[in-house]
């Protein structure tokens, strides 16, 4: 199928050339990755989702949440697309969770898509090349995108470069599990939900509440933020209750931050960010030719026997680099 074919096919909302299109620009051959790039410039350009970063830690509900949060946005009359990005299995490299089968009800939603990619030990947890199933999903027509990631950490950050706003999930806790959360993904944080606040957590998840909500007044202010962000709220995602407000919220603050321009202004920093990240990631790949491995080696021995200065041999070798990867 041709690129401008199935992005025509992708535009018109076919699920089915959706899926194809990320499994596309999911591959790392280099005539894939060239099909990839024709796909993308061939989509409509003019197509915008809210993008929603999520993150959380394991055993936080996370699938929970989103399928209540998507079946309550389609119930709205939204189309919700989820890249939920899996841990990669250390021998096959594929998806090792199965998020479709933890969202059931959602995946049979003909308003929704979910996609469950491997991380492919990308730093973060952010499949290498979800920001360009974003696009994808934006072309097809979604309203809203979910990224999921894996885990919370300061490598989580990566994921604020492809989201118009952040959301993470908490669960009831304190002391020592509030001081494992790091400041810098509570830095980044657009809204802290507590989940699971039904029962006898709830009590447990009302003191959490507050107890995050003093940590973000002590957060520098962000130019990006209106009064009253960031902010700690509440939810039950398992009783489906709350989840009207954290939506109500999240919109306030897109549309805040279209009106003060901070969107456009996020959105082409974002592009210039993952513009250099491709740039380093080819760089990168040109490592793995055959006859750069093996310039690589030779000029290793070398250093390794006193025979060459590494800083020279490292000076020769990127200086003959774009022909050895030829």
């Amino acid at each position: 199928m041709k690129d401008h074919d199935l992005a025509q096919r992708i535009a018109a909302q076919d699920r089915r050339a959706l899926a194809r299109g990320i499994t596309l620009v999911e591959s790392g051959r280099a005539d894939h990755r060239a099909a990839a790039a024709a796909l993308l410039a061939a989509l409509p350009q003019d197509r915008q989702a809210l993008r929603i970063g999520l993150s959380g830690t394991p055993g936080v509900g996370k699938s929970t949440f989103i399928e209540s949060f998507g079946m309550m946005l389609i119930g709205m009359g939204l189309r919700v697309a989820v890249l939920a990005v899996d841990p990669s299995s250390t021998r096959s490299g594929g998806s090792i969770l199965g998020d479709k089968t933890r969202m059931d009800r959602l995946s049979r939603e003909a308003g929704a898509f979910i996609r469950p990619s491997p991380s492919q030990t990308h730093l973060g947890g952010v499949a290498r090349r979800t920001r360009e199933a974003v696009r994808l999903c934006e072309g097809a027509g979604f309203d809203v995108v979910l990224i999921e990631t894996v885990g919370v950490g300061q490598s989580e950050t990566v994921v604020a470069q492809m989201s118009d706003v952040f959301l993470l999930l908490l669960a009831p806790a304190g002391g020592d599990e509030l001081q494992g959360v790091k400041r810098g993904i509570m830095e980044m944080a657009d809204l802290i939900v507590v989940n699971k606040a039904d029962g006898d957590l709830k009590t447990t998840a009302t003191r959490t509440c507050a107890d995050y909500a003093g940590a973000l007044r002590l957060l520098r202010k962000r130019d990006q933020d209106p009064d009253g962000f960031p902010k700690a709220m509440m939810v039950s995602a398992a009783q489906e209750k709350g989840l009207d407000d954290v939506w109500t919220a999240l919109s306030e603050l897109a549309e805040w931050r279209r009106a003060q321009g901070f969107w456009d202004r996020t959105r082409a920093d974002q592009a210039r960010y993952w513009f250099h990240e491709d740039v380093r990631q080819r760089l990168l790949a040109q490592l793995e030719a055959p006859a750069a491995r093996a310039a690589l080696a030779t000029l290793s021995d070398a250093v390794a026997a006193g025979e060459k200065d590494p800083a020279a041999a490292a000076q020769a070798f990127v200086a003959q680099l774009g022909d050895l990867s030829d």
